[in-house]
């Protein structure tokens, strides 16, 4: 047995078998050395483990491991960078290949066998750092790396994306980057979301040295970079940790709570503190060694619930009597609190379905610890007020103003992401009833909307230019649509809308209390018309928004205003320039001493069908 490096570990495998230890790839996986390669592996039931690969033929008894405290290790001579190795694993009678768990590079699909590859630490930036990001501007461009751009049926490489997408996210005014996930994972149509390394950024588009291009661009660009990552589950593949010592141990014994049904995958067991060292470091990895700004949780109700997708069952519940998953919730309270201490101005955000609360306060007052919650009861209440004809709006008028209830129980990002444009959901642009022009229309006055409520943005690629097709993960994003009028003019408009939105301390400088909104007037659902103001920390400074969400174009409409002073209108989605029919307010615009709504005084203005304005007070 290698004394050496259980001496020199010992202490990090005693904090990993304790559940804290948060860096684990510094010891486990494959390390080059001078003279060959260092492999470990947690396999804690095998009855033997060697490590097989280029170095030796894959021959499963040339270099057989040594094991103490559940850590099997060999030091390979003959081994070196580039080499593909993969774990032999005896149980009983059954002899098997897999996968590092902490393997740095895997092999591109179809092949599964892990690569040896230097690993490098400090590359954390932390482009939050230092602000409120509460109350600072988060426009979030979501991305597939696989299809925001192709070469006929080719990926690009993460540096030829990042030299297409840097330009492009500069002139559309996003300040973040959103990736689908990028641990490696088998299947293409799987998004990135059922994974078999963790610790592997996929092969698809290149190489460490090629993403790590990708995050400085995106810096030198002040643009953030959030990765979409999957804690809660993982792939069911033969090669990856399912029974990976040949039995349960990434996930439960518990089979019930093990399986996945709806995803056909298997969920983690946040019962064993080896698997909380195990993703917790993997956070952390990504963060330390590729320098992304932040990540998106997928599914954080998974986690909350063991009944989720699965339907109640006294066999899931637990010590308390409940279905939730008290392992899983403290993991994600931990995930949280280790992170924001080791990374002071790291981002994390939840993708959460559920309605559990305090999401985004600090575990210390009960909660989870997210900076961000998605705002999946805004986005469908949106969504599906939407899809209605206009004639039947004003029925559900309370799907547009429910939202305000809990507006800032929880720090939000409302997103329009590519779950509502896949699946037979249909593009943003077809999800609007009408002709043609009405579609666009209304598009251009929900993004208007959107980008004027309070709660950070979330943008999936391609709705900003109203493509009309699904998403689809094989294909480019249809960028020749932009040589057609109303593409360009939809671009143009979420563009500005974008610039507007970035540039006005009103739309974000108080984004989480009442300080920062009030209604001018949200009863109106007769015409089927809000209006409302967005302040700053300075009072005077304001906007007015109005959004007309019928084909009715009203001359002289009376909007309720704030303050006793001229106005002007510095947006307007009817433009000409957007692909409107340019009904707008020009000039100044003189105030009455008259209420209107929830306001002390009132303008007049022409409201063009299915169109959306912003007022703003003259100095």
């Amino acid at each position: 047995m290698n004394k050496n490096f259980f001496d020199r570990h010992k202490d990090e495998i005693k904090a990993f078998n304790r559940g804290e230890n948060y860096h684990i790839y510094r010891f486990l996986g494959a390390h080059p050395k001078e003279n060959g390669v260092e492999f470990a592996v947690w396999a804690p039931n095998a009855d033997r483990v060697s490590v097989c690969g280029d170095f030796n033929g894959w021959n499963g008894d040339a270099n057989v491991m040594q094991m103490q405290d559940g850590i099997w290790y060999a030091f390979v001579e003959n081994a070196k960078i580039t080499d593909v190795y993969k774990y032999e694993i005896r149980k009983g009678n059954k002899t098997f290949k897999k996968a590092d768990p902490v393997a740095f590079r895997s092999e591109l699909r179809p092949e599964t066998g892990s690569v040896v590859v230097p690993v490098e630490e400090g590359k954390f930036k932390g482009i939050a750092k230092g602000k409120d990001i509460y109350n600072s501007p988060m426009n979030i461009y979501e991305v597939h790396l696989g299809s925001v751009f192709m070469d006929g049926e080719e990926f690009l490489n993460y540096r030829q994306v990042a030299d297409k997408l840097v330009p492009y996210l500069v002139e559309m005014n996003y300040n973040y980057v959103e990736l689908m996930p990028l641990c490696e994972y088998p299947l293409d149509a799987s998004w990135g979301y059922q994974i078999t390394g963790y610790y592997s950024l996929t092969s698809r588009y290149g190489t460490a040295e090629d993403f790590q291009y990708f995050t400085e661009s995106m810096h030198n660009a002040g643009i953030g970079v959030i990765m979409d990552w999957v804690p809660g589950h993982f792939c069911r593949d033969d090669h990856g940790l399912r029974q990976f010592d040949g039995g349960p141990l990434y996930e439960s014994s518990n089979e019930k709570k093990a399986d996945n049904p709806g995803w056909g995958t298997l969920n983690f067991d946040f019962t064993k503190p080896q698997v909380i060292s195990y993703m917790i470091s993997n956070a952390v990895f990504w963060l330390e060694c590729y320098g992304i700004d932040g990540i998106r949780v997928d599914a954080v109700a998974n986690m909350l619930y063991h009944t989720f997708g699965k339907g109640d069952q006294p066999e899931l519940k637990n010590a308390k009597g409940d279905y939730t998953n008290l392992e899983g919730i403290a993991f994600i309270q931990k995930m949280n609190t280790v992170l924001h201490e080791l990374y002071p101005g790291v981002v994390t955000m939840a993708e959460d379905s559920s309605a559990w609360p305090l999401v985004t306060k600090g575990a210390d007052q009960g909660g989870l610890g997210f900076d961000f919650k998605w705002n999946m009861g805004w986005m469908n209440d949106t969504l599906s007020y939407m899809k209605l004809d206009p004639i039947y709006r004003k029925a559900v008028h309370d799907k547009l103003t429910f939202a305000m209830f809990y507006a800032f129980s929880e720090n939000y990002v409302l997103p329009f992401s590519h779950d509502e444009v896949v699946h037979g959901k249909c593009s943003m642009v077809e999800k609007m009833p009408g002709y043609r022009v009405d579609k666009y229309a209304q598009l251009r006055a929900l993004y208007t909307y959107m980008y004027a409520m309070p709660g950070k943005k979330l943008n999936f690629m391609g709705n900003e230019f109203g493509h009309s097709l699904e998403w689809r993960f094989y294909e480019q994003l249809e960028w020749q649509l932009l040589e057609f009028a109303e593409y360009a003019g939809m671009k143009n408009c979420v563009s500005d809308i974008n610039y507007l939105y970035m540039k006005s301390k009103p739309f974000w400088e108080v984004d989480t209390s009442w300080d920062g909104f009030s209604w001018c007037d949200a009863n109106n659902s007769e015409k089927s018309i809000l209006s409302f103001a967005r302040f700053a920390k300075n009072k005077n400074d304001f906007m007015v928004v109005v959004v007309n969400f019928t084909p009715v174009k009203y001359e002289y409409f009376p909007v309720g205003v704030p303050s006793f002073t001229d106005y002007e209108e510095i947006f307007n989605s009817d433009d000409l320039r957007y692909g409107g029919n340019n009904i707008l307010n020009r000039g100044v615009l003189t105030p009455k001493g008259v209420s209107e709504g929830e306001m002390p005084f009132s303008v007049r203005v022409t409201l063009p069908p299915f169109g959306a304005i912003i007022l703003k007070p003259l100095k």
